[in-house]
């Protein structure tokens, strides 16, 4: 039960030291305006990351294309996790390309990059941001320590407090993923019913 209690507590230390912080929640919401401003105008929601971070990046593009809270239209998110995909470009070009390569093949001008990485420096992850970049869509980056290479590539980015663990990194970024997708769905819902939050 002692290591039981230990996870709880230092999840729950974790969190606090976050919430203390209010560019945090500054850095938060300008990822949700960013992504708001993107599909009011008609474009799409891309997100990518590695092992737990590709599960999170799923769970974010589920919840959007699908339903979260409300019942309403569908958004325009999908994760880069076709393991026929990821796999071809693995083996033939190297797995340092799997995002960047699905990047440069959907991703339009006026797209947002999800971009989730728990150190910041999972080079997959990094080159796909600067590939984004390059076909002129804003990145959104979920790290953790110092930001890492992602850090400096992002238009806007929320930090996990600093871990020596990742899965205390990944239980801030799930928390981050529900507030941007209950923003965008609350956002988007006032836009179709033309009221106020």
């Amino acid at each position: 039960m002692t290591t039981i209690r230990e996870d709880f507590d230092q999840a729950r230390k974790i969190l606090e030291k976050f919430l203390k912080d209010d560019s945090n929640m500054t850095a938060v919401g300008a990822c949700a305006e960013i992504m708001v401003d993107a599909l009011r105008k008609g474009h799409k929601l891309i997100s990518c990351g590695n092992g737990g971070s590709m599960c999170d990046a799923m769970h974010f593009a589920e919840e959007l294309s699908g339903f979260f809270r409300d019942k309403r239209r569908p958004v325009a998110a999908l994760a880069i996790s076709d393991p026929s995909h990821i796999t071809c470009t693995a083996n033939d070009i190297g797995f340092e390309h799997v995002f960047s390569r699905y990047v440069e093949a959907v991703g339009q001008p006026g797209d947002v990059l999800l971009a989730i990485s728990t150190s910041g420096n999972s080079v997959n992850v990094v080159n796909a941001a600067m590939a984004a970049r390059e076909k002129g869509m804003k990145v959104i980056g979920l790290t953790g320590n110092d930001g890492g290479r992602l850090a400096p590539l992002c238009d806007a980015e929320v930090r996990a407090p600093f871990s020596l663990f990742s899965d205390r990194t990944q239980e801030i970024h799930i928390k981050v993923i529900h507030s941007l997708i209950h923003y965008i769905e609350v956002a988007l819902s006032v836009a179709d019913h033309g009221t106020k939050p």
